[in-house]
């Protein structure tokens, strides 16, 4: 079900720019707009990896790190994936005290996972190997490709909606001025709203997929908790200086800052918290709240 609510809302936000393209650029605009987004995020599409890991700064680590911390993060990362049957991804860990985590790369035999140093002091294993289960199904699900379309289509409508700006629009649709200008703000808009509905359907699925990898949903529930807690008091610089990749983390990472839930890529944490909850076995365990600090938020997880 969440893969077809996927393709309908990519058949909506391509009809979108079918109506709005013509409306605003004609045919010949529509088409142009369409070509230099592809091209633009094609390039992203084969270097995003590389980018996202250099501007986070994030290193490679293997069973040879000093830290024994480290060295359980990357036997847990390699035995959850050998136990999904994926390929073995690039293991990296970023220097931040908020704890956060992400995947990426184009597909599974070019991915790399990463965590914060910030996630690995916070959570236990069983929480740590919850987070990237999750990441692991991002991998899985090939989410990259999924957001890489959808980026394509929704950078063409901005894109043409910037045409309307220098260009007035179509002249075939008589000049009207008030429609130009209502098309130029609401199109990108309603395709940012489209593209975040995606994502968030993305963070659902890829919270099963990854309850089914670990085997441990309540785990994983428990880990949301503490990072989205730990996400809005901790703030990551490197996040606010690069909101765009926001979309990419577990929790996001700029929640600290009051963003806005109607233009958020995460669902609601407690949502998803109370999803996982539903998948576990026992149902009588207690369910892990977002909006409090977990009694052992500030225990010391397997890096301290």
């Amino acid at each position: 079900m969440s893969h077809l609510r996927t393709y309908v809302l990519v058949a909506v936000l391509t009809a979108l720019f079918g109506v709005i393209g013509f409306a605003l650029g004609g045919s010949g605009g529509m088409i142009i707009a369409l070509l230099v987004a592809a091209a633009s995020n094609l390039f992203a599409y084969w270097n995003a990896d590389k980018i996202v890991l250099r501007m986070y700064r994030a290193e490679i680590v293997d069973r040879s790190h000093p830290s024994g911390a480290v060295r359980r993060y990357v036997e847990i990362v390699e035995r959850l994936a050998a136990g999904a049957g994926l390929p073995q991804p690039k293991v990296t860990l970023i220097e931040s005290d908020q704890p956060n985590a992400f995947a990426t790369g184009r597909n599974p035999q070019n991915a790399a996972v990463a965590a914060t140093t910030g996630l690995l002091r916070m959570l236990n294993e069983d929480e740590i190997a919850g987070v990237m289960a999750h990441e692991l199904a991002h991998v899985k699900n090939r989410d990259t490709l999924t957001m890489t379309v959808t980026a394509t289509i929704a950078g063409a409508i901005t894109m043409l909606a910037n045409f309307a700006m220098f260009f007035g629009g179509n002249r075939n649709n008589g000049g009207n001025i008030v429609s130009t200008l209502a098309l130029m703000f609401l199109a990108p808009l309603a395709a940012g709203l489209v593209q975040m509905a995606i994502s968030r359907g993305r963070e659902y699925e890829a919270d099963r997929v990854g309850a089914v990898i670990s085997g441990r949903p309540e785990a994983l529930a428990s880990a949301l908790a503490k990072i989205s807690h730990g996400a809005a008091r901790i703030p990551n610089e490197t996040a606010e200086m690069h909101p765009e990749t926001g979309q990419l983390m577990i929790i996001n990472p700029l929640s600290g800052r009051g963003a806005d839930n109607l233009f958020s890529t995460h669902p609601a944490t407690q949502n998803r918290i109370d999803r996982l909850m539903a998948l576990a076995d026992d149902g009588r365990s207690p369910r892990p709240r977002a909006d409090v600090s977990p009694v052992d938020t500030h225990s010391k997880g397997p890096w301290g």
